[in-house]
């Protein structure tokens, strides 16, 4: 594989400051990279090369008149970005058909904030319908492949940027995550991702649109190859924008601060539903004892309050209120859920199963408002619990899933994996994704490091530490 494609987004911003590559040398080198793999994958549904092409003339050009001295951090380096995250001019339609041909008017804060700083978007990525499933499935785009295997799941919503950045064909791309949609691509295709502390980053500019405190609950944030760019991707993105009610004045603290020896780690292995696979399992206790042989003390510890994560994820979401789903799927006016999964079985709906099983399922929740109410008050007490466990110094070992990339359609059996990631949006917690090598069959293995509130550094200075360890990630 072409050097440029390992390359981190800081080594190819210096490179190019440098003169030692072009930014029209390494686009091109991404680029031709997704020509390659993406007829596989189906992962980049929509390019903007020639504008792309354009921008890094431009940036080769500026270069050359102004040097290197004050260029942007990112000046000249390509990323991807996540279909559902308006992108100027790119389609914005979240995988709904009745959205197909809407076009964004204006890039989201987020995605203005890493152009700013000097990154290229290549295009959209796919994701699942209106993002609420953990495979990148739509009618609009069709289904994404894992960078290891097309034949598994890529995960989702963030599906198509998990394979881009995984293949090698983005350095790094900007994903959203509400119950693991970062995360869960990020740990299937075998890259970092972060899902930030809930408010420290704002999330305007996704569709759907975010309601009440579902605001919090939601983070956009990044996928990247090399986990020395996520301290400057996330840093980048932090801040009010004056349109997310719920993001408020927050900082980045510097994870190259941290060091081991400041930490307190613990090992959680909790069962949430169903099982964790032993050999990720194994990776994370090889991954706590990597961390207390570099000074850390780690602890294993039980937390049994996080089993009702399912239930204090839902109570949540709904309690943040908002349209109804099926509201969502109709564009404003709610679809005839029963007609519509009459018309799936015949392979004649405009909308995948999940979302119509979502649709059939949502209003479950309001029959039991009393129940909802003390599950909200539940998950409060426990992200209060998880903050004082963590302090200002502690990290939670957890695990990003039951296992490794499941085959295409597995997700359904049950429908419940994806609670190990899902409760930490319901906390607010951050949540770094970090790779732990390959299994067996060659694919990716991982683990979640989760830290206590506004204490992103700590999640992020752990994935270094541990990419040093571990190899990070692995060229499919």
């Amino acid at each position: 594989m072409n050097e440029l494609l390992t390359m981190s987004a800081k080594a190819l911003a210096a490179a190019i400051r440098q003169g030692r590559a072009s930014s029209r040398e390494v686009v091109d080198a991404h680029i031709d990279r997704i020509r390659e793999v993406n007829p596989r994958l189906n992962a980049l549904v929509f390019d903007r090369y020639e504008e792309a092409r354009a921008e890094a003339l431009a940036a080769d050009e500026r270069l050359a008149r102004e040097g290197p001295d004050d260029l942007p951090p990112l000046h000249g380096v390509p990323c991807t970005i996540k279909e559902a995250i308006a992108l100027k001019g790119m389609p914005h339609t979240s995988g709904l058909v009745a959205r197909k041909g809407v076009l964004a008017t204006r890039d989201a804060p987020t995605v203005a904030r890493w152009r700013a700083a000097g990154a290229i978007p290549l295009g959209v990525t796919n994701t699942s319908e209106l993002c609420m499933w953990m495979e990148s499935s739509n009618r609009v785009y069709g289904r994404t492949g894992n960078a290891y295997d097309p034949t598994r799941t890529a995960g989702g919503s963030s599906g198509g940027e998990g394979a881009m950045v995984g293949s090698g064909c983005a350095p790094f791309g900007l994903g959203a995550d509400i119950g693991g949609s970062i995360r869960m691509p990020a740990f299937f295709n075998g890259v970092f991702g972060h899902k930030a502390t809930g408010g420290l980053i704002p999330g305007t500019g996704n569709f759907p649109t975010p309601h009440g405190d579902a605001w919090r609950l939601l983070s956009t944030g990044p996928l990247c190859r090399k986990a020395e760019d996520l301290g400057l991707l996330v840093r980048l993105l932090v801040g009010p924008d004056g349109q997310d009610p719920g993001c408020e004045p927050g900082e980045l603290l510097d994870p190259e601060a941290v060091r081991a020896s400041d930490l307190t780690v613990y090992d959680c292995r909790e069962r949430l539903l169903l099982p964790v696979e032993g050999e990720l399992l194994e990776a994370q206790e090889r991954a706590a004892r990597a961390l207390e042989r570099r000074g850390a003390t780690v602890r294993r510890t039980a937390l049994p309050a996080l089993r009702a994560a399912l239930e204090l994820w839902s109570a949540r979401m709904h309690a943040a209120g908002g349209p109804s789903y099926a509201e969502l799927l109709g564009e404003g006016t709610a679809i005839a859920t029963g007609r519509e999964l009459a018309k799936w079985l015949l392979g004649r709906s405009e909308h995948t199963l999940p979302s119509l099983g979502l649709a059939a399922v949502e209003k479950v929740p309001a029959l039991f408002p009393g129940r909802i109410a003390t599950m909200v008050e539940r998950a409060r007490r426990l992200q209060g619990e998880l903050r004082e466990l963590l302090g200002d110094r502690g990290v939670l070992l957890f695990p990003s899933h039951t296992r490794v990339a499941p085959k295409h359609h597995r997700p359904f059996l049950p429908p419940v994996h994806w609670a190990y990631t899902g409760i930490f949006n319901a906390l607010e917690a951050p949540s770094t994704q970090v790779p732990l090598g390959l299994d067996r069959r060659g694919l990716p293995l991982g683990v979640q490091v989760v830290a206590g509130h506004g204490r992103d550094h700590l999640g992020l200075a752990v994935a270094r530490m541990l990419e040093e360890d571990f190899g990070g990630w692995v060229s499919p």
